[in-house]
């Protein structure tokens, strides 16, 4: 059975910073980070492009960065300058994608970005 373990997410003030890991079960094409704050839908951070690179939300440009480990199954999301607007909790995918849905989902971490 897959699974998928977020960690790293906490209480950071305004302008903090914060590392989120993901890891998975087993070898799987981790797909990206996505997050859902509170009374809104689950929205994308990052995706993971086919060339290696990663394209993120214009709301986390210029201050997140991804990476992967892919010898340990486990990605990273450094999120710097984090603002309220922050406030989500964080989710990895992996797998395939079915009818715009990732196969595979964490049970995701909370950060909350608040003085």
């Amino acid at each position: 059975q897959v699974q998928l373990v977020e960690s790293g997410g906490g209480l950071v003030q305004p302008g903090g910073s914060l590392r989120l890991s993901c890891v998975a079960s087993v070898s799987i094409n981790l797909r990206g980070w996505y997050r859902q704050a509170p009374g809104k839908q689950r929205e994308v951070v990052a995706v993971f492009t086919t060339d290696g690179s990663t394209n993120y939300v214009d709301s986390v440009k210029g201050r997140s960065t991804t990476s992967r480990a892919n010898a340990k199954n486990t990605a990273y999301l450094q999120m710097n300058s984090l603002k309220p607007e922050d406030t989500a909790v964080y989710y990895c995918a992996g797998g395939g994608l079915r009818g715009g849905i990732y196969d595979y989902w964490g049970q995701g971490t909370q950060v909350t970005v608040s003085s």
